[in-house]
């Protein structure tokens, strides 16, 4: 009788679970703008460019598969900072669209440095998108 009730029970679970995955509304889309601003600050020799992502690129970016939004971002902070195309910025910037969401989400802005050192992607990820040193102290 219990073995009749569990298989009763698994397959009333199956039939639930394939009735709504079918019906289960998808997440919307975010489109663009995803940056609001970004701005840079100094402190001493230091600079760094804080990006200020918009609710649509905060969405976007705690989302699977979101590279190509990324880039379109990445093209977004460039028109408003066209100074932060150099080495770095954009593996930093990625980063931090791929995991600012996800590890700190609501994070004021994504912070890019031009002095950190180019590194790859797996140390760029083990120090939590700043590599050589944390965060800026500005």
């Amino acid at each position: 009788m219990r073995r009749l009730l569990a298989a009763a029970t698994a397959a009333v679970i199956v039939a639930c679970t394939l009735a709504t995955a079918g019906t289960a509304a998808a997440d919307p889309v975010a489109t663009p703008p995803f940056v609001d601003h970004a701005q840079w600050a100094h402190w001493g020799d230091l600079s760094s460019l804080r990006v200020y992502p918009t609710p649509a690129g905060r969405q976007a970016a705690g989302q699977l598969n979101n590279a190509a939004q990324g880039g379109e971002a990445w093209g977004e902070v460039l028109a408003l900072a066209p100074d932060a195309d150099i080495p770095g910025m954009r593996d930093q910037f990625m980063c931090h669209w791929s995991f600012a969401e996800i590890a700190e989400p609501g994070k004021t802005s994504w912070n890019l440095e031009p002095w950190r050192p180019l590194v790859d992607d797996a140390t760029m990820v083990e120090t939590r998108c700043n590599p050589g040193g944390t965060e800026e102290p500005f």
